[in-house]
């Protein structure tokens, strides 16, 4: 690459530290430079600061790479090119109280952190110390380009878009890991599918999917129709959604279960159409995040002591892949998720999108879609409009309009009358009061 970089990585305690980091490390050419980590909790901190030294050792670029590590990120912002945010506020201390509260008023959710009650909660927390890093990379790093990895993504890109001044595109795996599963499914090699896929975060829809002889999708929903098979099994949710909507979701069964209306309000309903883990099974994540926060830690400790191997192969998040194509100039397609304004011609045009995007010298320029089918449309419209005064409320701390956003929560409606989810909002709130502090 041209030149040394800074790269600063906003909760490094994450394990997108170690995944999107050593990408960096690995990319063919590079001049090295510093490697920014930033953490409020200094253990973690120091976990992923000897581990980065192990994989630059390890990687033989130990020479061109520098790594620092404050619990204050005012120390490592200046001059930073490109931030990598990857927060968790409050998420262990939550965890709980996002699942269990809800599920006393029926509504029950698989993951709940990116829509639902879980969700919204985990945006009023999380945004406005989002908007107050992205404020201090206006005045530390204004050139600096953020990618973000912390989910709520769709409020928090939405947020971003609206009230900060840093170029910020929102990156999720989602896209990746569906198009290799599709591929593998119609027998395929990958490198031979080509597909268009848009709609918003967790609720992007192939509407394409193509190998070298054709449309893919009569084979695929030759499977998604026989209950019995590898495919439907794997993907009960999925599968249905995509016979009666007519394209296949970039989002796991179990998650997408909670941005529809369909499959969580009954428990008849949840024993046709979930399984386990990922597949719907109820308070998944709140049962097993922490745990595999604390293993992931462990995995760290291991690596770091030489117990277990480093494996020294580029991943297929976006991270590392946005900042070769900006700094070599070499053109790369991602699935970003940006400001509307127009790229998905009948959605809300003050929305985030999903859409592919074009990177090169020029960074993250997104690719006008055009429309959507209408029913693919209207389903991700729905969403977005709860997510548009979610992202209100979190910009100007109010807990009225975070109330009333849970009022068009698909799954929350399809539950509870608008009095109880008043109710289940404000027992919520009291419940993560001293996490939500300067809402009125």
């Amino acid at each position: 690459m041209p030149r040394p970089l800074n790269i600063t990585m906003m909760g490094a305690g994450s394990f997108f530290t170690n995944s999107i980091l050593k990408d960096v490390v690995l990319i063919p050419g590079s001049k090295g430079g510093e490697l920014r980590l930033i953490d409020i909790d200094a253990e973690r901190l120091a976990l992923a600061a000897q581990l980065m030294e192990k994989i630059v050792e390890e990687a033989g670029v130990g020479e061109r790479w520098t790594i620092r590590a404050s619990v204050d990120r005012t120390e490592l912002l200046s001059g930073t090119d490109y931030v990598v945010n990857s927060i968790e506020v409050s998420g262990v201390d939550c965890v709980r109280f996002d699942n269990d509260i809800p599920l006393t008023f029926g509504v029950s959710q698989n993951i709940g952190d990116t829509i639902g009650p879980g969700g919204l909660f985990k945006a009023l927390r999380t945004v406005p110390v989002w908007l107050e890093i992205l404020r201090d990379c206006e005045r530390l790093c204004p050139r600096a380009l953020v990618l973000n990895y912390t989910n709520p993504m769709n409020v928090m890109c939405l947020a971003a878009s609206r009230a900060s001044t840093m170029q910020t595109v929102g990156l999720c795996h989602s896209v990746q890991g569906t198009s290799k599963m599709l591929a593998e499914y119609a027998g395929v090699p990958y490198e031979q599918v080509q597909w268009q896929c848009a709609g918003i975060n967790h609720l992007a829809w192939f509407t394409e999917f193509n190998g070298p002889e054709g449309d893919l999708y009569p084979a695929l929903f030759a499977q998604a129709r026989d209950r019995a098979s590898a495919f439907a099994k794997a993907e009960p949710i999925r599968t249905d959604m995509m016979l009666h909507f007519g394209a296949f979701i970039t989002e796991s069964s179990g998650h997408l279960s909670e941005y529809v209306p369909y499959y969580r309000k009954r428990k008849d309903l949840l024993d046709k159409y979930t399984d386990t883990r990922y597949r719907g099974e109820e308070s998944f994540y709140a049962n097993h995040w922490p745990q595999w926060r604390k293993d992931q830690d462990a995995a760290r400790a291991r690596q770091i002591a030489g117990e277990e191997p480093i494996r020294l192969e580029r991943t297929f998040e976006y991270g590392a892949w946005i900042i070769e194509a900006v700094e070599k100039n070499v053109p790369q397609v991602i699935y970003g998720n940006v400001a509307n304004d127009g790229c998905i011609e009948n959605l809300p045009a003050d929305g985030c999108v999903e859409v592919a995007c074009l990177v090169n010298h020029n960074r993250i320029q997104p690719i006008r879609f055009g429309r959507l089918p209408k029913l693919m449309a209207a389903l991700c419209d729905s969403n977005m409009r709860m997510f548009d005064i979610a992202a209100e409320a979190c910009i100007h701390r109010s807990k009225e309009l975070a109330r009333q956003s849970l009022l068009l929560d698909p799954l929350t409606a399809a539950v509870c009358s608008p009095e109880e989810i008043f109710r289940m909002f404000d027992q919520m709130f009291e419940a993560e009061a001293q996490y939500l502090p300067g809402f009125a």
